[in-house]
């Protein structure tokens, strides 16, 4: 830090942010239930924003350049690297914003579940609850990829911000295999903050009884107009869309219409209002600010405007920093009454996808239930194709709920009138 600091100095660079991020990580993989490799990692890694004000036909600019300083770097070889950033800065004209100061504070500890443990300790609790579910032979988890991950990171800048913070996490994939009465595979992914044990397991033994219904489904869905039904990660994915709308990016370069006080889901209300929280998942903003939760939207309409300094600066609004993970209240409706009538419930795409641009949502069916004439058919093929602009006025969210490192919400939701293209 003080020879980052010194070459700074040396360079007259006046404006500038230290992120300084210290990870120490453990990774296992396995085949089937038995341990194929365990690997750790120790990484710190420095990057260094630099800010160059300057004038561009009569006009203030501030232009900025980001570099990475690996750890070993010499004096002269930060100093080059700090210098090459200056340089560049001064073609980046943007116009003029005033950097937001920051605090000092101590380094602030993870008070969550994994805090106080080992990551080897944490590791084996978190394996034991994933393979916990993997109890039958007719259908397995053929291999998994475990992480546990332990992060420092400090913050230091020219605004008068030092501030710092230690954070937990776990991320990991697996694969279910099923060989009969069609060998299929299916990958999975999963991702907390806490150790949701049971939450972990759940998911897990979910996702062994999908692919043994991927092992049976036949056909592709009839073409059609469908009530369709999503739910866990494609949750996030679909309310995605307000959060990417929402970012003081988007709406201050035209691509989003979205003000605040808009409702921005639309008059027309046949199925639930929604409310949508941004969670602060790290106490400080890049600057070096206090992050604390908001409101997103309340009943449709929007709250807040959310991102980082330059673009709030122009718009006006205060700069909040940037958020990955949502909370949005449970719906009233019991998951077997969405599902209760005709409808499609996609449980698993190839690669389910929000377009924040256009609105437009859709992927490609791997399994799905059909619901008709009192019958339930697995299905595989075909398409969903459907945009939130046509149907947020027509989504009823469930009473059950589904958490993850960035979403905590209703486990599922019913859409009407969704196109589906199939057989």
């Amino acid at each position: 830090m003080e020879k980052i600091l010194s070459a700074l100095r040396a360079l007259g660079v006046e404006q500038y942010i230290i992120t300084e991020k210290h990870t120490d990580s453990l990774q296992s993989f396995y085949v089937k239930k038995n341990m194929d490799l365990i690997r750790r990692a120790d990484t710190t890694l420095r990057s260094v924003q630099v800010f160059r004000p300057f004038e561009k036909d009569g006009t203030e600019m501030l232009g900025d350049t980001e570099v990475t300083l690996r750890p070993g770097m010499s004096d002269g070889e930060i100093r080059a690297a700090l210098e090459r950033a200056w340089f560049a800065a001064q073609f980046v004209a943007n116009p003029w914003y005033p950097l937001p100061g920051g605090v000092k504070q101590p380094p602030r500890r993870d008070r969550g579940g994994f805090a106080g443990r080992s990551l080897a300790e944490s590791m084996k609790t978190m394996t034991a609850v994933l393979f916990a579910a993997d109890t039958s032979r007719q259908v397995f988890l053929n291999s998994a990829e475990i992480f546990m991950r332990r992060a420092e990171t400090r913050i230091v800048t020219s605004m008068g911000a030092d501030v710092g913070w230690e954070q937990y996490d776990v991320w990991g994939e697996y694969v279910c295999q099923c060989p009969a009465p069609r060998d299929v595979e299916t990958y999975h992914q999963f991702s907390y903050r806490d150790p949701e044990t049971e939450a972990l397991t759940g998911a897990a033994a979910h996702a062994l009884e999908m692919t043994k219904a991927r092992a049976m489904a036949q056909a592709a869905p009839r073409t059609g107009t469908y009530a369709l039904v999503l739910d866990r990660e494609q949750m996030r994915t679909l309310l995605g869309y307000y959060v990417d709308r929402s970012g003081s990016g988007m709406i201050y370069q035209k691509y989003s219409p979205f003000q605040l006080g808009d409702d921005v889901q639309g008059q027309d209300i046949a199925g639930d209002r929604l409310s949508i929280a941004l969670t602060a998942t790290e106490p400080y903003t890049g600057f070096g600010a206090p992050m604390a939760d908001r409101p997103l939207l309340e009943d449709g309409v929007l709250r807040t405007i959310h991102g980082g300094a330059r673009f709030a600066h122009y718009l006006g609004v205060e700069p909040t920093g940037r958020y990955r993970a949502v909370s949005v209240p449970a719906g009233d409706t019991p998951l077997a009454e969405l599902t209760g009538s005709a409808c499609l419930h996609v449980a698993s795409f190839s690669d389910f996808q929000m377009d924040a641009l256009s609105g437009h949502f859709g992927g490609e069916i791997r399994l799905g239930f059909l619901h008709e004439n009192g019958a339930v058919t697995p299905v595989t093929g075909g398409s969903v194709n459907g945009s939130i602009l046509d149907c947020q006025g027509r989504m009823t969210f469930s009473r059950e709920r589904y958490r993850s490192a960035d979403y905590d919400g209703p486990l599922a939701v019913r859409i009407e009138g969704v196109q589906v293209a199939g057989s």
